[in-house]
């Protein structure tokens, strides 16, 4: 079976992108085993396409108490499925207007974090970026979900093979844990973010932001995603990173927003705690081809 594919990118955060409304076999459209284990082997650098992960575009559910145009489920390379990706729902509604299967600017997109809407913005009739109704942090330590004494997880102590570190964490629909430090070229992410990942505190595992302050309006941010390591940017990331310096009134950012710059390029963060946040950044198409799936193979 060729598997048709479209590789999209936000920030540098790749995934690859499957049309299940058109080009999957009713037989595997909407087969979480299927999904899982060709997201390990179509997302390796080597012996796959390379990504981050797959992301399927498919018809809503009929169980979404609001009516959505489609629906997302996200798989990370390792083959575990996402709640969300803000990188990857922008670049979504990217495809799913540059490939005619909506005219619509506005697009409302189902995920497992819930209904998420997205406004498209054109040049020459192409998406080229997408701003994102993020919806409202969660800070609750329940939702996040962590196991922890206290409610919320504020400027808490972690401590990793010795080494104390202070965090935060909150849900924007997946979670994460947030840490500030001061030199984050030289840290060693590859080191901790694994480790603090799969810490036991949080059983459904989490993503890790390493922040460094450059100024008021200005952060630098790498992400350990969970599932897939080290990536370019993280768009749930970054609204996690602007609610939590919200939170703590960290340089006092403000409603105008704050550029979190990643790896792989900007995003822009901004909102308020109790209404919502909104993301904007970038999204482009790089290329479409077929991954050749002998029969029993995955």
């Amino acid at each position: 079976m060729n598997i048709k594919f479209t590789k999209l990118q936000g920030a540098g955060n790749d995934y690859l992108y499957l049309d299940a409304v058109n080009d999957l076999p009713g037989c595997v459209a909407d087969d979480s085993d299927f999904y899982r284990k060709l997201a390990v082997k179509i997302s390796d650098r080597h012996f796959g396409v390379g990504s981050d992960g797959i992301i399927v575009i498919l018809p809503v559910s009929g169980i979404s108490k609001v009516k959505a145009d489609f629906r997302m489920r996200m798989f990370n390379a390792d083959g575990s499925e996402g709640e969300m990706c803000g990188n990857g729902i922008r670049c979504f509604a990217k495809y799913v207007y540059d490939h005619h299967l909506t005219d619509k600017t506005v697009i409302d997109i189902e995920t497992l974090a819930g209904i998420k809407t997205v406004e498209v913005f054109l040049k020459n009739g192409t998406v080229t970026e997408a701003k994102v109704f993020m919806g409202l942090p969660a800070f609750e330590t329940s939702k996040i979900p962590a196991s922890f004494k206290n409610s919320e997880i504020i400027n808490e102590n972690l401590n990793i093979k010795g080494k104390d570190f202070e965090i935060s964490c909150v849900s924007l629909g997946n979670p994460h844990c947030v840490i500030f430090v001061e030199d984050i070229k030289d840290f060693d992410v590859h080191f901790y973010g694994p480790l603090i990942e799969n810490n036991p505190m949080f059983p459904k595992r989490t993503n890790v932001e390493f922040v460094q302050v450059l100024d008021d309006s200005n952060v630098l941010v790498r992400t350990w995603e969970r599932g897939s390591g080290e990536t370019l940017a993280c768009g749930t990331g970054a609204c996690a990173v602007y609610s939590v310096m919200r939170k703590i009134n960290k340089n006092k950012i403000e409603r105008g927003g704050l550029n979190v710059n990643l790896y792989g390029g900007a995003l822009k963060i901004s909102g308020e705690l109790t209404d919502g946040i909104y993301m904007i950044g970038p999204a482009e198409e790089v290329f479409t081809g077929y991954f050749n799936l002998p029969a029993g193979k995955l």
